[in-house]
């Protein structure tokens, strides 16, 4: 019985986990928190991912390895990839590690990128603000997500507070400043590429944030065929360019006409939980039979879907539940502000269906407001 190795126990390695079991897998989770979530279902080694004697345990228990968060230490799988088969691979790891070296990489793919420039000191802040111009958000090159690690500068004016709050990363790991992207839509494609180079993409999904949360996503998004193109192209060239082999997702700003490549994220991705019940085969599962070599499953959806995200509590799990086309996924997390902690997808044949029960749940669970903007786009399709 193959035995897959998780670097990260989070509700990604959890769902992962659980998509494994009908094809018969065994897993391993490797996490520097005892109670991390996928732990509740698989056994879990509990160390620093750093920890040469753990990898060197975790190397002899796995058949294959992967990981469930853009930010464990690349070393770190380099060092497992020289022992174990490791997917993706620690390169793909480490250029999305560094939002710099990411839109390097996507600018010379030929793919669209709002303007940037790299800050390593104060007075290089000064020089990037001149070349990008304003507005502009300064970010960390690494270690940043669902929003950390960001400042937004309307002028020339807030670089001293930007400085102020980010300048000890330049020192560290280095800052990138980009222009503000005054887009129409955010847009994300999740695909999958296989170990023998097959490609295959899920169909674009719209998403909506909150406080840089990802807060909805509804799939398939509302978008011409040329845009779908366009999106399937881009992501094909950055899984080439890196060898890529398991599940990512490339997001996208939609800025008049034009998709700019914002970031990607080298694991399966929230925006794409809808899969589990809204296509024929789920990332989750397809980044399994990538990994091991397996033929992909097809990524066609299965109607409309809708994903909530649920951050810091749980609300009542009825009004989803009560739903026809409600589907419900706790990741067994305590409650904390600002967590990931379940999400539930509606599925269902059709926007005038799927609208419906939406509104039925939101307004049962007073989260109107939530799903407000995807009423909207359902209800305007």
């Amino acid at each position: 019985m193959t035995t897959v190795g998780i670097l990260g126990g989070g509700q990604l390695a959890r769902m992962l986990a659980l998509s494994g079991a009908p094809l018969g897998l065994r897993f391993l989770v490797m996490d520097n928190t005892e109670d991390a979530c996928a732990g509740q279902f698989v056994p879990q080694l509990v160390a620093d991912y750093r920890d040469q004697a753990a990898l060197a345990e975790f190397a002899t228990r796995v058949d294959v390895a992967t990981f469930d968060f853009e930010n464990v230490p690349a070393e770190s799988a380099q060092w497992l990839a020289e022992r174990v088969p490791v997917f993706p691979s620690p390169r793909a790891l480490a250029v999305a590690q560094d939002r710099l070296a990411e839109k390097t990489l996507f600018r010379e793919l030929g793919i669209p990128v709002p303007a940037f420039a790299a800050v390593d000191s104060r007075a290089g802040l000064d020089a990037a603000i001149a070349a990008v111009g304003t507005p502009c958000i300064l970010k960390t090159r690494r270690l940043g997500y669902d929003g950390k690690g960001q400042f937004r500068l309307k002028t020339a004016g807030d670089a001293e507070t930007a400085w102020a709050a980010l300048g000890a990363q330049a020192r560290a790991h280095g800052l990138i400043l980009e222009a503000f992207v005054p887009f129409q839509r955010e847009l994300s494609v999740v695909a999958v590429r296989g170990r023998d180079g097959e490609f295959r993409a899920w169909p674009l999904t719209e998403n909506w944030h909150d406080h840089g949360i990802l807060s909805a996503s509804l799939a398939p998004a509302s978008a011409d065929p040329a845009l779908q193109a366009a999106a399937l192209e881009q992501a094909r060239k950055v899984a080439e360019a890196l060898d890529y082999v398991g599940v990512f997702a490339l997001e996208l700003f939609l800025c008049d006409g034009t998709l700019l490549a914002n970031e990607m994220a080298p694991r399966v991705h929230n925006s794409g939980h809808w899969t589990i019940e809204g296509a024929e085969t789920s990332q989750f599962q397809n980044h399994l039979r990538a990994v091991l070599g397996l033929p992909l499953g097809a990524t066609r959806p299965l109607g409309s879907s809708c994903m909530l995200n649920w951050i810091g509590e749980l609300p009542d799990a009825s009004a989803v539940l009560a739903e026809p086309c409600g589907h419900w996924h706790d990741y067994g997390k305590s409650p904390r502000q600002g967590r990931k902690v379940g999400h539930a997808t509606f599925r269902a044949d059709g926007a005038g269906e799927l609208a419906g029960a939406l509104d039925r749940a939101a307004a049962a669970l007073g989260r109107q407001a939530q799903v407000a903007p995807v009423l909207a786009r359902l209800r305007g399709a």
